[in-house]
């Protein structure tokens, strides 16, 4: 399956990264280039349970594929969320279904960096996304 081509330059930029700073500082970049939420989108009904942050999610269906907004309020997170998304936009509901997650952010050399609250954060949020795109 190729890769979006967001999802590339994440990985091209992350190649480059020396360190956890570095890697830290795009992170944080990454989450700055996320379209942010309205007030109307932030509510209860789109927030993801199972994170320890707030995250709030939003899906539509646009010509039988998906698209997602995210954010939170941590700012670490939101760059997480941001290369969740750029992975995930666009793909069909069985794509969604099938993407390893983990695999993902191991090839953008971040697994180490993901700690099992943040990591379980993100499940959550991809589960929160597969249960938006089998229930519509």
């Amino acid at each position: 399956m190729s890769l979006p081509l967001q999802a590339q330059e994440a990985l091209a930029s992350f190649d480059q990264a020396r360190g956890w700073e570095q890697r830290a500082r795009l992170l944080m970049q990454w989450g700055d280039r996320l379209e942010p939420l309205t007030e109307a989108e932030k509510v209860e009904a789109n927030r993801v349970h199972g994170c320890q942050s707030l995250v709030w999610l939003v899906a539509k269906q646009v010509d039988q594929v998906w698209q997602f907004k995210a954010s939170s309020d941590a700012r670490l997170l939101r760059g997480l969320l941001a290369l969740l998304l750029v992975r995930v936009q666009g793909l069909p509901s069985e794509a969604l279904a099938r993407l390893d997650l983990r695999q993902w952010f191991t090839q953008l050399g971040l697994e180490r960096q993901l700690s099992p609250s943040r990591s379980n954060g993100l499940h959550a949020v991809l589960q929160r996304m597969a249960e938006l795109t089998s229930g519509l």
